[in-house]
């Protein structure tokens, strides 16, 4: 078979070219002192990029690739194609579900013997190429086996059998060099209480999730091990909401200190919060780890998973993880897919060049509202006067002793602005 992506050319960073190039996206450009490339830490998802057939809702396939069919020689053909993305993107990493990577066997050891043997594969390609896994994981909420959840399953035999997907998969991430592992509980939660016992499914999920936790440390995997929060869909309530309530979950079982945060942009707006929120949300609570960048139609009530466009939102998000002393592990992973009308190879390659541009455009305004320090300022001035010794010692006193000093000295507070609009006026500046 012909290469896939066969006369598109390795992408280039050049703002006036007027074919398919980075005008934004410079690997080399040093920002803050660091490499952009390295700031980003760009990859590609295996799945939507390439398992995904183009259905919605309402319409089933609409694309036409010829890895399409349940063989392990479309497996190969599928890795081909990737890793030929990969150089036409110079991306620095990929991602991958197990069930992206490799036809389903009727038993798990046939499941198992085919996933090998593309890790295998990949590990060939791996060698000759500059693209490394930022991290694996296991896609435990599409077969049937999982329409009750994976480790929440009320079947013992589903939990197991999940029990041994994840080892498998972190085995792999692990020998691939995998820099994370992260785990989505596509089909932790449930559809109705009247069927559920929530404080079972939530005992077992916090020891599932400590299994793993202590297999990562026996096996020697220094990566992060990554728990990525979803508010709904497919489950009515998954239990893995939001950053919230996913640390609440993390300190009942005491993994705070082992496990971190895969934020993504689409989750953070079904749960109702912004994606900046959930990132200096995770930022603040230390358990900011890494990036699904995507974005939601706002007029569809679901999870679109569109490339990102919005420079503005991505600016934002960038100044979160900026705070946060950018990624270590993490990076910027495109969780994001083309629409169904897109049917070309280049549409692909067109819609992670955008993605990238958009993500580079942000993250230099971001690096940049950050180095004048306005915004900073302006805060710090909002809450100075938590910085005089009567107000820090309220802190250690008790409720007798502040509300006494109200009294006492006559304390008589006068409302101050916020100053929003002219913070947002400031953040237009730059975006």
């Amino acid at each position: 078979m012909n290469g896939y992506f066969d006369g598109i050319a390795p992408l280039k960073f050049d703002p006036n070219s007027s074919e398919l190039a980075f005008r934004h996206y410079d690997p080399d450009e040093i920002v803050l002192g660091k490499r952009m490339e390295d700031h980003l830490r760009f990859a590609v998802a295996y799945w939507h990029s390439f398992a995904w057939e183009g259905g919605d809702p309402f319409g089933g396939r609409t694309f036409d690739r010829p890895w399409f069919s349940d063989s392990m020689e479309a497996a190969k053909a599928k890795a081909d194609a990737a890793f030929q993305l990969f150089e036409i993107l110079n991306a620095p990493y990929f991602c991958w579900h197990d069930a992206d990577i490799r036809p389903e066997g009727a038993t798990f050891a046939e499941s198992r013997k085919n996933f090998e043997a593309i890790i295998d594969l990949f590990e060939e390609k791996m060698a000759t190429s500059r693209t490394k896994l930022l991290w694996g994981t296991a896609n435990m909420f599409s077969h049937r086996r999982f329409m009750s959840g994976a480790s929440t399953n009320p079947d013992p035999d589903v939990y197991a059998w999940s029990a041994a997907t994840v080892k498998l998969c972190l085995d792999a991430t692990h020998r691939l060099g995998g820099e994370n592992y992260v785990l989505w509980g596509g089909r932790e939660g449930y559809e109705t209480l009247l069927n559920t016992d929530m404080g079972q499914e939530l005992d077992h999920m916090g020891r599932f999730l400590s299994m793993v936790v202590d297999y990562k440390h026996k096996i020697g995997f220094k990566g992060q091990i990554l728990v990525e929060p979803k508010p709904q869909e497919p489950s009515k309530h998954q239990y893995d909401y939001d950053v919230a309530t996913v640390y609440g979950f993390l300190k009942r079982f005491g993994l705070e200190n082992e496990v971190k945060m895969n934020i993504e942009q689409g989750h953070a707006i079904l749960a109702g919060h912004s994606f900046e929120h959930e990132l200096a949300l995770a930022r603040e609570l230390g358990i900011l780890g890494s990036i699904d960048m995507n974005r939601n139609d706002y007029q569809s009530g679901w999870d679109t998973d569109q490339f990102p466009n919005n420079v503005p939102e991505v600016a934002l998000a960038y100044y979160e993880i900026l705070k946060a002393g950018g990624f270590t592990q993490g990076g910027t992973n495109f969780d994001a897919k083309i629409r169904r009308q897109s049917l070309d190879p280049v549409d692909l390659v067109a819609a992670h060049a955008g993605g990238m541009d958009t993500c580079a455009r942000g993250l230099k305004a971001a690096a940049k509202m950050l180095e004048d320090g306005v915004l900073e300022d302006m805060r710090k001035e909002r809450y100075s006067g938590w910085q005089t010794p009567e107000a820090q010692s309220m802190l250690g006193a008790d409720l007798v002793t502040v509300a006494a000093r109200v009294e006492a000295e006559g304390i008589n507070p006068q409302p101050r602005s916020g100053r929003q609009e002219i913070l947002e006026n400031i953040v237009n500046r730059y975006v």
